[in-house]
């Protein structure tokens, strides 16, 4: 069965503010010194040689094992092609915006980039406001070295507990990490904790299912599951449960649900429906079809790769051709 229309929620938004009922506390002058002081803690790995020895699966790396972490996208120069693909895109679709959240960009001092895999986004924000601090942190080293001098990383696994002091961040950005956070309400907590009274968590997701205007099932248009497609998007989405790292954050809302429990309020939410091909007669939607196109299918091995061998031990011959 093909799917001529299909599309991926690939844009999921959710944003949400933490208020200054919530956390009463007064501003500390020396906070910067602190939260930097505290950069060389547990969760924190400073870049040795180690790091840089990369897993191999069918042919492909993987970050160094690190902490809790274990991130399913290989790390290697075809996978990176379509993570920049991937931020170009949803900057296509954000109409290119960086963020929705109501920020007051004239206040801002510390940002936070979590997940932030190669830097993209970290150096566009630091580019435009060149008067904030901005901190990409990633469980692999594949950021550029050039970076504008407000930009920096740090190899850290989110699934830790986050070491920054209470009251860092004014933002804290985060995108696509999916089938990497066992436990996504501590995530949120973590979060809660390190960003200043007022502040802003945005979060961005996408959706691990596929879906089809013209060949969908049910009031949601999803692929049927027994197509070639849906079968793929149940193996995927199976593969999350056994490592404990949920694929289904979008379908099961729980941006909107975790938030809300750990504190958050004015909470906004925004979909975006990538076409995936350049189908859309729509010229604005047909060239998001073609990035979206090209960042998925350009490396769908990559992506598949470890669900199939690592997570459900299945074995992949003549790999990159059974998955076109």
């Amino acid at each position: 069965m093909t799917c001529p229309s299909s599309y991926i929620r690939i844009g999921d938004v959710s944003f949400s503010q933490l208020t200054f009922c919530q956390l009463n506390v007064e501003e500390d002058d020396h906070s910067d010194a602190s939260s930097f002081a505290s950069s060389n803690a547990s969760s924190t790995t400073s870049l040795r040689d180690s790091i840089l020895e990369y897993r191999k699966i069918l042919g492909r790396t993987y970050h160094h094992e690190l902490g809790d972490a274990e991130n399913w996208t290989p790390n290697d120069d075809k996978h990176t092609e379509s993570m920049e693909l991937v931020h170009y895109l949803t900057l296509v679709a954000m109409k290119n915006k960086l963020f929705h959240a109501p920020l007051d960009t004239d206040k801002l001092k510390k940002v936070l980039d979590v997940g932030t895999g190669t830097g993209h986004w970290a150096i566009d924000f630091g580019d435009q406001y060149p008067n904030v601090e901005v901190t990409g942190t990633d469980i692999t080293p594949i950021q550029p070295s050039w970076t504008p001098p407000n930009v920096s990383w740090e190899i850290d696994d989110a699934n830790q507990d986050w070491t920054w002091p209470e009251n860092t961040f004014d933002f804290i950005h985060v995108r696509y990490l999916m089938g990497c956070i066992r436990n996504w309400k501590k995530f949120y907590q973590d979060a809660f904790r390190c960003l200043k009274p007022g502040g802003w968590l945005e979060h961005h997701e996408s959706s691990s299912s596929w879906y089809s205007d013209t060949e969908g099932v049910g009031p949601d248009h999803t692929v049927a599951e027994d197509s070639p497609v849906g079968q793929a998007v149940k193996i995927f989405q199976s593969s999350g449960e056994r490592i404990g790292r949920t694929f289904r954050v979008f379908e099961d809302e729980l941006q909107q649900k975790l938030m809300k429990e750990v504190g958050f309020v004015d909470i906004g939410f925004k979909n975006y429906d990538v076409p995936i091909g350049s189908w859309p007669e729509d010229p604005e939607q047909k060239q998001l079809g073609i990035l979206g196109g090209e960042a998925l299918l350009g490396d769908l091995e990559g992506a598949y790769f470890f669900s199939l061998e690592h997570v459900l031990g299945s074995v992949v011959k003549d790999a990159p051709g059974s998955l076109r």
